[in-house]
């Protein structure tokens, strides 16, 4: 574990030279490549929570865990049809940007103030549960871990900007994937094969929805995720960080795939040791996964496989703040501190920013015990904040009537309501919403409000004022590009190569560790050592494919 987190150290600072300017290090030049954003995407959205909290959740009701997740494949299916392209349209930096050029500089404020004040909160969740995996291992503290871990992501986060995140979280996905092929079929072996494990769980365990995760729920759960990964504004530089719209789709929909088929892969384990323990109770569940992979991986993998848990943790933790350094200084300081600001000060304030958000967050993960534990506080910071913040904001990509009065209207009125229900009336009136409900509330309701403003105060309005407003400064904004720019004049080349050069280095070596795991085990070597090649051989392509890239000329703004 330790040996990983220095070499994903190391690999997250290499990438400091790639930060010369604002758009390099917010945005990878707007010329990432789709798949490494793409997997970007669905390392972001991945956590401790998964394998701990959902992990329980398979352990104790079977298949309802995977039914669960793959509401996240319908959420990357929608943004990749409706939303991704429309976001990379915008020629926005940041969500925050195209909120300022729609709305007003006001209404930019106002949602950069709140959600950064909700982000920070999301993050210290983040944070508390990577540091609780590396303290079960370790004989360090608690605290210890927490900090330990916070001050790495912070400085490969500071140094080397968003290259730097989604080059570390391509690594993770492989890993985190190699550890899982790896762990499926022999929990499978040990359980003597897929007929026995199904024969060993209770009856109800296949069923789509099970306990409290009812179809309701379900329901709610999907119109919260199209929300969530069509708006969250770390996920919306996912979409603008590549070349074209087109692009921008393709990223949505890898999202989408691998939400199709991991969540099979992922839940697995500890419902396939729910066969060979049923005997865990309470919390002891959310230890199932571990419980599994200690019971037939070589050790080394053991440890592996939770450096990679730890990674894909706080590979949302290093998203998150990055876009809080980003939109704070493309949309706060560089708007209303220092207009004139070069791109090199810019760059430094977003490191600055990441240094301070970041020691922020370690704090807020400090207090998470204190404050009603890490479920408490990571579902109530998405269900208030989720529908209230960023579903208008997604409705003003399709709708010229929506104005600042009108989304400030219903993002604050939203806000108040989920915020009532959520610390009111369990004072006042000693009621509580059940997790469904609060989701359903959260999201439903901006939802109605927005509709009211669509379709009954603005029926007779064609066109507002503000959107006639942003689409003069569209259309003014695309005439700005007469003709085909060459990528290499950007050094788009130049950072492309380095970050798959960096990829496929980092493939060979992590392919050559497993395999140098496997033979040390000295069991099931051959499944082992195969993976391990397997990724090599990835790492081979990737890094032939560095190669072959060469400047062409394009034009961003018009492909599509």
């Amino acid at each position: 574990m330790a040996a990983f987190a220095v070499f994903q150290l190391v690999l997250g600072l290499a990438f400091s030279r790639t930060g010369t300017d604002a758009k390099s290090f917010f945005a990878a030049g707007e010329s990432a490549p789709w798949w490494v954003s793409g997997l970007s995407l669905f390392m972001s959205f991945l956590s401790a929570g998964t394998f701990v909290v959902w992990g329980s959740i398979a352990y104790d009701l079977g298949f309802v865990a995977i039914t669960i997740q793959l509401t996240m494949c319908i959420g990357g299916l929608v943004t990749a049809y409706f939303l991704a392209a429309k976001w990379k349209r915008t020629h926005a930096l940041t969500a925050a940007e195209y909120i300022g050029r729609r709305l007003g500089v006001k209404v930019q404020q106002m949602f950069t103030y709140l959600l950064t004040l909700f982000t920070l909160f999301t993050i210290g969740g983040v944070l508390y549960p990577v540091g609780k995996l590396v303290y079960v291992a370790t004989p360090f503290s608690l605290e210890t871990c927490i900090i330990a871990l916070g001050l790495m992501v912070i400085l490969y986060t500071a140094m080397g900007g968003l290259w730097a995140v989604l080059v570390t979280d391509v690594l993770q996905f492989v890993i985190l994937l190699a550890a899982v092929l790896i762990l499926v079929p022999l929990a499978l072996e040990h359980t003597d094969g897929f007929g026995s494990f199904v024969e060993k769980v209770p009856a109800d365990f296949f069923n789509v929805f099970n306990g409290d995760f009812t179809l309701g729920f379900t329901l709610a759960f999907t119109l919260f995720h199209i929300v969530f990964i069509g708006g969250n504004w770390a996920y919306v530089q996912r979409y603008t960080s590549v070349r074209t719209p087109a692009e921008s789709k393709k990223v949505a929909y890898l999202f989408a795939g691998l939400y199709a088929v991991s969540p099979f892969l992922w839940m697995l384990p500890p419902m396939i040791f729910r066969s060979i323990n049923p005997n865990l109770s309470g919390l002891e569940s959310e230890g199932a996964y571990i419980l599994m992979a200690q019971l037939v991986l070589p050790a080394g993998l053991v440890g592996l496989m939770l450096a990679a848990m730890v990674s894909a943790t706080a590979s949302t933790a290093n998203t998150l703040l990055n876009m809080l350094a980003a939109v704070f200084t493309n949309d706060v300081y560089k708007k209303l501190i220092n207009p004139e600001a070069s791109e090199k000060l810019q760059v430094g304030v977003g490191r600055s920013m990441t240094v301070v958000f970041g020691l922020i967050t370690i704090g807020i993960a400090l207090a998470v015990p204190y404050i009603g534990g890490l479920v408490n506080l990571v579902l109530s910071v998405g269900a208030i904040s989720g529908g209230s913040l960023l579903l208008p904001v997604l409705w003003t990509l399709f709708s010229p009537r929506q104005n600042a009065t009108s989304i400030l209207t219903v993002s604050l009125l939203s806000l108040t309501v989920s915020l009532f229900f959520k610390f009111g009336t369990p004072l006042l009136f000693d009621f509580t919403l059940s997790r469904a409900a609060e989701m359903s509330l959260g999201v439903g309701l901006p939802l109605v409000l927005l509709a009211i403003f669509e379709w009954i105060v603005f029926k007779d309005k064609a066109e507002d004022d503000q959107y006639i407003a942003y689409q003069r400064w569209y259309t003014s904004r695309a005439s700005e590009v007469p003709q085909p720019v060459a990528e290499n004049s950007t050094g788009a080349v130049s950072q492309n190569t380095f970050a798959l050069r960096a990829i496929a280095i980092s493939f060979a070596l992590t392919g050559l560790s497993i395999a140098g795991l496997g033979i040390n085990g000295g069991r099931n070597v051959g499944l082992i050592v195969g993976i391990g090649l397997i990724i090599v051989a990835l790492g081979a392509w990737v890094g032939w494919s560095a190669r072959t890239i060469h400047p062409t000329l394009h034009n961003p703004e018009r492909e599509d």
